[in-house]
């Protein structure tokens, strides 16, 4: 954080008409921030502010989103050119250490993540007592929680070594995670990972390969794949990265606090709206009834949403969905996927693209509404969908929480509430009342 200099904002109570000074910060990019911290002790008064929509909760030096413009920066490179130049352990290692590596340095990551990728054997088990119909985000959250009991070699937070293995950990055995989660919800054996494989490829190897045959590498679904990792990899202080930094605060071990960022992810209005995208496309059901539904969606009395258009922070196209929108072309003509939910996606993204009712509001469409249709085309369920969120998101989550327990001004998370219950009562015997 930059140093106030003479930047000061002037807050007046109107009750007694006291003025007060509070610093501002300025960023190197962005919005500069009024610094409320001694505003309840000088003024005797909190900030209102639900959703945290107003509020910066941090600073930090990983990634910058500005709305308005469609603009996402991973330590200041454009995603779209990450996504198009790098792949996703490039990434990841630009999330985690600031800097693009050298070739040497990327061997060397490649190298320690691919061998952290297989999990305790005796997780094996642990599977095996969830029932077979469970939700794969269930499994995710109780197997991520369950690693602090697996390596106790990994959990103190205040020892940068530690706190290395710990990321390496989590970012590599989480595929094994997924993929094990969706392989044990179908009663098909595990796989167990690949050394030769890339992170994307191994991926898809441990989800859909089995002992019987030998699996044959699609190099546009890898690429494909590597790229929706990249393009979920981080996105600044949303719901499930403020998770985990609030869990982190209190000092919690690694793993938990990815387990609680997998929680908060699992929410329909986070992670889970990619799902939300293909049952709306099942609801619509056929191409002639897109007038009819844009008709609903158009109406306020209407509960009828189109998800997959907009988005909370961009108000302008997202820079994410420029690279998933021709990754989804790549994929569907290299499978000649033909598919009528597909068809009629395409079908409602030529139309918004298009009509004025979505581009006069900046409903374009997001990166969920296309990387439902590819993943869809790629065959994962759509109970899997959000667990590939989750795969990525690791790294990001992995990489605030690292910057947070570095960060030597850091407190543990104590939000404020504007309290509108009853004031002290006397209590009444039960015979009494």
């Amino acid at each position: 954080m930059s140093n106030a200099a003479s930047k000061t904002f002037t807050l007046t109570d109107n009750q007694s008409g006291e003025s007060f000074d509070l610093p501002v910060f300025d960023g190197s990019v962005g919005p500069s921030v009024i610094d409320v911290r001694r505003l309840y002790g000088d003024t005797g008064h909190f900030t209102y502010d639900p959703g945290f929509t107003s509020t910066g909760s941090c600073d930090s030096a990983i990634t910058f989103i500005d709305g308005d413009e469609g603009i996402l920066l991973h330590r200041g490179y454009a995603i779209d050119d990450l996504a198009e130049r790098a792949d996703f352990l490039e990434v990841a290692y630009l999330l985690l250490n600031g800097e693009l590596p050298t070739a040497a340095q990327k061997a060397t990551f490649d190298h320690d993540v691919t061998y952290h990728t297989m999990l305790h054997e005796q997780l094996s088990n642990f599977y095996r007592g969830f029932r077979r119909d469970a939700h794969p985000m269930a499994i995710m959250c109780g197997v991520v929680g369950a690693l602090s009991a697996f390596y106790h070699d990994s959990l103190d937070i205040y020892d940068p070594h530690q706190r290395m293995v710990a990321s390496f950990r989590l970012v590599a055995k989480m595929p094994t995670i997924a993929a094990m989660a969706y392989k044990y919800s179908i009663g098909q054996p595990f796989n167990y990972p690949q050394n030769d494989l890339s992170y994307a490829e191994n991926f898809l190897h441990m989800m859909f390969s089995v002992p019987s045959e030998t699996y044959v590498m699609n190099p546009v679904l890898s690429k494909a794949m590597d790229r929706i990792f990249i393009l979920h990899a981080d996105h600044e202080q949303n719901a499930s990265t403020s998770t985990v930094r609030l869990a982190g605060s209190s000092g919690a071990n690694p793993f938990a606090c990815i387990a609680a960022g997998i929680a908060s992810l699992w929410g329909p209005a986070h992670g889970g709206a990619n799902e939300a995208v293909l049952n709306m496309l099942t609801e619509i059901g056929h191409k002639d009834r897109i007038a009819e539904y844009i008709k609903k969606a158009r109406d306020k009395d209407d509960p009828f949403r189109l998800f997959g258009f907009g988005h909370r922070v961009y108000k302008n196209y997202d820079p994410r969905a420029k690279v998933m929108q021709e990754t989804c072309h790549e994929v569907l003509a290299e499978l000649g996927v033909e598919d009528p939910l597909l068809d009629l996606a395409m079908e409602l993204e030529k139309l918004a693209l298009e009509d004025e009712y979505f581009v006069s509001r900046k409903l374009y469409p997001n990166v969920d509404f296309y990387s439902g249709i590819i993943l869809k085309a790629m065959g994962f369920p759509v109970s899997m969908f959000t667990v590939l969120f989750a795969v990525a998101r690791t790294v990001g989550w992995v990489a605030q929480w690292k910057e947070m327990i570095e960060d030597p001004g850091q407190k543990i998370g104590r939000p404020r509430q504007l309290y509108t219950g009853p004031d002290a009562r006397p209590y009444i015997p039960i015979d009494q009342r």
